[in-house]
């Protein structure tokens, strides 16, 4: 990744968004070749010279300082996860360390062990790339077996926008994969040296018609809850509050856990679904 293009893209976008009134500025008689705000009146809001914010958006600026960091933020609008990234982005790459981007990732047995006691729900792992790294039985049934895919596809970007069957279950499918996209971009600031994502970014480039429109918006999120909903083919509508946790000591692991509330029509379907899918015991002796 081009960490001088991704600033400059970044910066870029998130002024394109705010216009003069909303930022409280005077009306200006100059005409306006840009949307949203100029580099000079961004400059202003942050207290800084003009000079100094064009060498920064261009990535000519070394490691500014979090005092200008924070300004920048503050006038630019931008929300948590926009904030954590303008710092990956502005900061000097770290030296990489043994295993972030190339080993795989395991699950470690605590974690592992509180996803098989959530059998009343679907729930899964995700690692960095937001790679699936463990899923158990219900969140394979309603979403995809990850299990039965090779290792390099166990991965939640690449099924949501590259599967077919993945615009077919998400009832929000474009909101979703938007979302996605979004969280990948997130990773990116944050390794910029990840081969794997690199290679994950170019592929989902290549064969998905959507991801380059929604990967050029320089969106990033952070997902923590909020509300799901699928069509599955069995179960038929179903609708889940969804949470996601970071365990402490690994914050390049989520565990997310898909609610349903008590007494649902969700719930029965979950139910009968997990009827449906349960292991076959063997017979007595």
């Amino acid at each position: 990744m081009d960490r001088t293009s991704e600033i400059a893209g970044f910066l870029r976008s998130r002024r394109a968004r705010i216009t003069p009134d909303r930022a409280g500025l005077p009306a200006d008689a100059r005409p306006r070749r840009v949307p949203g705000l100029r580099r000079d009146e961004v400059a202003r809001l942050a207290g800084i010279s003009t000079e100094y914010y064009t060498r920064l958006e261009q990535g000519r600026a070394a490691n500014p300082s979090p005092e200008v960091l924070n300004a920048l933020a503050r006038a630019l609008e931008l929300d948590e996860a926009e904030r954590e990234h303008l710092t990956d982005l502005c900061s000097r790459p770290a030296p990489a360390r043994r295993g972030a981007s190339g080993g795989p990732q395991r699950v470690r047995p605590g974690l592992h062990l509180t996803l098989q006691t959530l059998d009343r729900v679907p729930a899964f792992v995700l690692g960095r790339r937001t790679d699936v790294l463990a899923a158990n039985r219900l969140a394979r049934a309603i979403l995809t077996d990850f299990d039965a895919l090779p290792v390099p596809q166990r991965n939640l970007a690449r099924f949501y926008l590259l599967d077919p069957a993945a615009r077919e279950r998400v009832v929000d499918w474009e909101q979703l994969a938007a979302e996605t996209v979004a969280m990948l971009r997130l990773e990116a600031g944050r390794h910029p040296g990840d081969r794997r994502l690199a290679d994950l970014i170019g592929e989902l480039t290549v064969r998905s018609p959507e991801f380059t429109t929604w990967w050029n918006d320089h969106r990033v999120l952070r997902r923590t809850h909020g509300t799901k909903r699928y069509r599955h083919p069995l179960a038929g509508d179903l609708v889940f509050s969804y949470e996601s946790f970071q365990p402490a000591g690994d914050v390049e692991q989520t565990l997310c856990v898909y609610n349903v509330e008590p007494n649902s029509p969700t719930a029965e379907a979950i139910r009968l679904l997990d009827s449906w899918t349960a292991p076959t015991r063997p017979a007595p002796a």
